[in-house]
């Protein structure tokens, strides 16, 4: 069935979407409205895992090789607390630009026919179309004109935050956490390109205030994040965008994602914490799902419907993680007078909706025997009942 796709937005959901789109019938018209110029976007690098090149695999392998092509890997955590530094080896990241991963997407859409418009701003659902994407954001313009009909509701975390670019290259994902006289700041640092890396910066409003960051020009505040990281960074500098500055976090949900034929993609539906560094993987995943819905589903209401009841529910353990996440950091002073390697490592179990109401060493105690338990029966099943049996037996009698 030839149908008329008006994606509005054009990051990584929209752009995966109207590729998706024209995979599975080149004869649908689909567009794509972005309203800044082309090549100009906010952000620096974004970090995904395995999992998600495996989808992108799956349903687009040109797409996936270019992207994998284009990313630089790690496998290593470092964490650096005051002079002392823990260092875990773990799964393999991947990070890349922001603008680059937008470029590869805006080629391969191009080349299967997609129009791309820039510098068109859309916040009506234009007529004529079959369906309206809203992929434009957490502010998103069309679903705030009917944030009613989504109920659309946003809460701003406690924390302050700012996402910056540098020209240190890290070889693993760095956190640093700096004590000053006004409390923790700490930062969150990964590569995203051979020659540049991405630097979050974090911390509470006591300390936003009492180093005078509310108050500094954006060149001072630099000067003194660089300061302060200066160990991390290795002399790198730090790069701002011009107006993008301090933010609070932004936690948006929506009661339903579909209202006629105007349906919510992205950030535009729901948004993660930026700890746990999911939201571009989160959109692409979107894509796929509602790709999936419009291609199983004849009727455009029982398509939404599907889409929004299926990614609703995978979103549920995501966005669990996400908010105890949030709450780890909003609780740093808990956590950071621990020895490094167990700090780092309830740093790893911050997603658990138990470590808030169980003391940090008593949790890290049962987290470490926990772990021998399963190393246990691991080995017990790679032996095989008959020779475990054996084994229990020998260890019985020797206690006796």
């Amino acid at each position: 069935m030839h149908v008329k796709v008006v994606c509005v937005g054009g990051g990584p959901a929209g752009l995966y979407l109207a590729i998706l789109l024209k995979r599975q019938n080149p004869s649908h018209d689909i567009t794509v409205h972005e309203r800044n110029p082309e090549g100009s976007t906010y952000g620096w690098g974004v970090t995904y895992w395995r999992g998600l090149l495996d989808k992108l695999q799956e349903h687009d392998p040109a797409t996936a090789r270019a992207i994998e092509e284009a990313s630089v890997r790690w496998s290593e955590g470092v964490a650096h607390v005051r002079d002392l530094t823990t260092r875990h080896h773990g799964d393999e990241g991947f990070g890349i630009g922001r603008p680059r991963l937008l470029d590869l997407l805006a080629e391969r859409a191009r080349a299967l026919g997609v129009r791309l418009e820039f510098e068109s701003e859309i916040t009506e659902p234009p007529a004529g179309a079959d369906l309206v994407v809203a992929a434009d954001g957490v502010h998103s313009a069309l679903r705030t004109r009917h944030a009613a009909s989504f109920g659309t509701r946003i809460t701003s975390g406690r924390n302050h935050y700012i996402w910056l670019g540098t020209t240190k290259v890290f070889d693993a994902f760095t956190f640093a956490f700096t004590e000053t006289e006004h409390g923790w700041i700490w930062a969150y640092g990964y590569a995203c390109s051979e020659v540049t890396g991405t630097c979050v910066v974090e911390c509470s409003p006591e300390t936003f205030t009492g180093l005078g960051l509310d108050r500094a020009t954006e060149a001072d505040g630099l000067a003194l994040l660089e300061k302060l990281f200066a160990d991390v960074l290795d002399g790198h500098p730090l790069i701002g965008r011009p107006g993008a500055g301090w933010l609070n976090f932004r936690t948006l949900t929506n009661r339903t994602w579909h209202h006629g034929n105007l349906v919510l993609l992205g950030d535009a539906a729901h948004t993660t914490h930026y700890s746990i560094g999911a939201g571009t993987t989160l959109a692409l995943e979107d894509a796929m799902c509602l790709a999936r819905a419009l291609h199983e589903h004849t009727g455009l209401s029982d398509a939404l419907a599907a889409y929004e009841r299926r990614r609703m529910a995978e979103l549920l353990s995501v966005q669990s993680a996400a908010r105890y996440s949030a709450r780890w950091y909003e609780n740093l002073p808990r956590y950071i007078h621990l020895p490094p390697h167990r700090m780092f490592a309830l740093l790893g179990q911050r997603h658990s909706p138990l470590l808030p109401y169980v003391p940090p060493q008593l949790y890290y105690g049962l987290d470490k025997a926990a772990g021998r338990l399963q190393a246990l029966h691991r080995f017990k099943r790679w032996l095989g009942p008959r020779a475990a049996r054996a084994l229990h037996a020998r260890s019985s009698a020797h206690r006796g």
